[in-house]
């Protein structure tokens, strides 16, 4: 099979498992349109949301659809780097034992990893993963530990504030995506959620969908060859190398914020890397749409979510944070030409 038929092939199966995901977590379709997007540009996610909005779930359906070897941890006050390398206990004979941690159990086939409420963690846990994100490996017991297939989920709640750590900007700068989860406001879709029987028992519901849809040992090469085939224009790399200037200095290109000095809002900008990021997921966007051009709408896609925790403001606006950050992204994608 040619390269072109394989990446169509491959398509299919994105959207077979888009459709798949939908029906196990509903109201959620561009939220699930993004973790697609991810998986495909093997990109770590994290998503954001209060309780009960159907974090866990998605990330479980992803998982299970992926097929591979899955592992989860609960972020707590307590957790150290160690614990997720190995556990100490004690034999069935009464003596201490060491056994692999969550990471180390499957070794080269862990495909998804789970960080559940990762801001309930320690910096130094942080650490350690945005290692293992990075660079897909670790070293525990004298030698190196790699994970070529990995993919990190983390979800974090935004409401409790007690006993949790803020993700510095480098382990942050490793998600390539944080994504909003909320309730959906259909009142139809409310409904089948609280009245169905089957969307109670979510082990139920995510064994009764197809597992290993998309052969995560695969999706690596499939990733590569996806983004080789999509191409940019002239014209379109400028419209990038300007979105990137804009998030550092959005005044040189006229973007204005309500009783903001825009010469003094923005501490950093994008990196290089994040834009790299930005590309990626729009190749993504483009294949998705069955395109072989990259557009300015792939990237107006998925700028949000891939931009939005990439860019830091000056303390003095932090507090407005929340409504600051998506109007300047609004207005970066409203003031710079596109092509």
């Amino acid at each position: 099979m040619n390269s072109d038929n394989q990446l169509s092939d491959w398509r299919e199966r994105a959207l077979q498992f888009e459709r798949q995901i939908n029906q196990t977590v509903l109201g959620q379709q561009q939220a699930i349109r993004h973790v697609l997007i991810a998986v495909f540009a093997r990109g770590h996610v994290l998503l954001e949301g209060n309780v009960g909005v159907g974090k866990t779930t998605l990330l479980r359906a992803v998982a299970h659809g992926l097929g591979g070897d899955y592992q989860r941890i609960e972020g707590t006050i307590d957790l150290m780097p160690a614990d997720l390398i190995y556990y100490t206990h004690l034999d069935s004979n009464g003596r201490p034992s060491v056994d692999p941690g969550p990471l180390l159990q499957q070794g080269e086939r862990l495909a998804t990893f789970f960080f559940n409420e990762i801001n309930r963690a320690r910096p130094q846990v942080h650490s350690l993963l945005l290692r293992v994100m990075a660079e897909r490996s670790v070293s525990a017991f004298n030698r190196e530990y790699r994970f070529p297939h990995i993919q990190v989920f983390a979800d974090r709640n935004p409401v409790e504030k007690e006993e949790t750590f803020e993700l510095p900007a480098a382990a942050r700068d490793r998600f390539m995506m944080e994504i909003g989860i909320d309730r959906p406001d259909d009142d139809a879709l409310l409904e089948e959620l609280i009245f169905n029987p089957r969307f109670h028992d979510v082990d139920r519901l995510i064994d009764a969908s197809e597992t290993g849809a998309i052969p995560y040992y695969q999706l690596n090469e499939i990733a590569e060859q996806l983004q080789q085939a999509i191409n940019p224009s002239p014209t379109l790399r400028q419209y990038a190398v300007d979105l990137c200037r804009a998030s550092s200095r959005p005044d040189a290109y006229g973007i204005a914020l309500s009783d903001v000095d825009m010469s003094q809002a923005i501490v950093a900008g994008s990196s290089p890397r994040g834009m790299s990021y930005l590309i990626r997921a729009a190749r993504v966007h483009a294949w998705l749409a069955g395109r072989d051009m990259l557009l300015p709408e792939d990237l107006q896609a998925v700028f949000h979510v891939v931009m939005g925790h990439r860019i830091f403001l000056n303390p003095v606006y932090a507090y407005r944070q929340d409504e600051l950050l998506p109007a300047l992204l609004d207005g970066m994608l409203r003031y710079i030409a596109a092509p």
